[in-house]
């Protein structure tokens, strides 16, 4: 049985080629999904090798320059980006397995990745394009941007969103699974959550204040998995199976998760299972109404 410290990485803790973290198949017990983090300053480079894998962009602070090679075509991208991952959705782009890359600019950048000889070309999702979701209600609010999912782009195993939650809500909640194939029903699908944490917004935060938010797994069968943690900016957690949620923004401070979802199921698809203690929490936000501080956008930042 693989050590519940497996399933949990801070930030930094695997360092790689320039990346400052690089979460893969070598993880044990770890085989459908990746990610990549990496800081890049004016002048530097990141680097993406040609491998079997397919590959979504998402610039989290910050602007960058896409050149790439291979079997998902050659070309050049620009991704404006944003200033940080509470201004709201960003440009993103997909490259196919057997395609490297290279990564300029400045800021910060993450690259979902999952495992696939399956092949598709590049693609360009602007930000225009991103569907946008207000998930939830009341105290169960968050935003969810929707840029690699099978209704926004055509990949061959990847499912690629990201959520903003805002200080004192509950996000990846009821809590649910996806751990088991049962078609039409639920999907069998690995799961990672990056994270990261900021002072809420219009807060007179001291210097001295840090940041977090929580992350909660557990078990759904004989499998033994027991997470709680807290978590900052850069951590990274991994649910290969088992009921995961909530994530909790901490009072004060606002949360953001990237996930990354890839699994063995022969079609790509989100079905989830809410836990049965927990599921009837759904009907309660009909009568609820979506917390009025989202959308979280470059325009209300300000």
């Amino acid at each position: 049985m693989a050590d519940e410290q497996t399933w949990f990485h801070p930030a930094g803790s695997h360092p790689e080629d320039g990346w400052t973290d690089v979460i893969d198949g070598r993880i044990p017990g770890w085989q459908h999904t990746g990610i990549r983090i990496g800081a890049i300053v004016d002048g530097g480079e990141l680097r993406l090798p040609e491998d079997d894998v397919e590959r979504i962009i998402v610039p989290l602070a910050g602007s960058f320059h896409v050149r790439f090679d291979g079997a998902a075509g050659n070309g050049e991208q620009s991704l404006e980006g944003r200033a940080s991952v509470f201004e709201g959705p960003t440009d993103t782009l997909y490259l196919g397995p057997r395609t490297g890359a290279t990564i300029t600019g400045a800021g910060r950048v993450a690259v979902a990745e999952a495992p696939t000889t399956v092949h598709r070309g590049a693609a360009y999702v602007p930000v225009t394009a991103v569907p946008v979701e207000l998930r939830g209600a009341g105290r169960a609010s968050r935003q969810v941007h929707n840029f690699g999912t099978p209704a926004a782009l055509d990949a061959a195993k990847l499912i690629v969103c990201e959520v903003i939650t805002p200080a004192g809500n509950w996000s990846s909640y009821p809590p649910h699974k996806h751990d088991t194939l049962v078609p039409g029903a639920e999907s069998n699908l690995e799961e990672i959550y990056y994270y990261e944490t900021a002072v809420e917004r219009g807060a007179d935060a001291p210097t001295a204040a840090a940041p977090f938010a929580l992350h909660r797994t557990s078990a759904s069968d004989d499998r033994a998995i027991d997470e709680f943690r807290e978590v900052h900016s850069g951590d990274i957690a991994l649910v290969p199976y088992g009921w995961h949620g909530p994530a909790v923004a901490a009072p004060g401070y606002d949360m953001y998760y990237l996930n990354v979802m890839a699994g063995p199921d022969p079609e790509r698809v989100w079905n989830i299972t809410d836990h049965p203690a927990h599921g009837w929490v759904r009907a309660q936000w009909e009568s609820e109404a979506i917390d009025p501080r989202l959308p979280y956008t470059k325009e209300t930042l300000r």
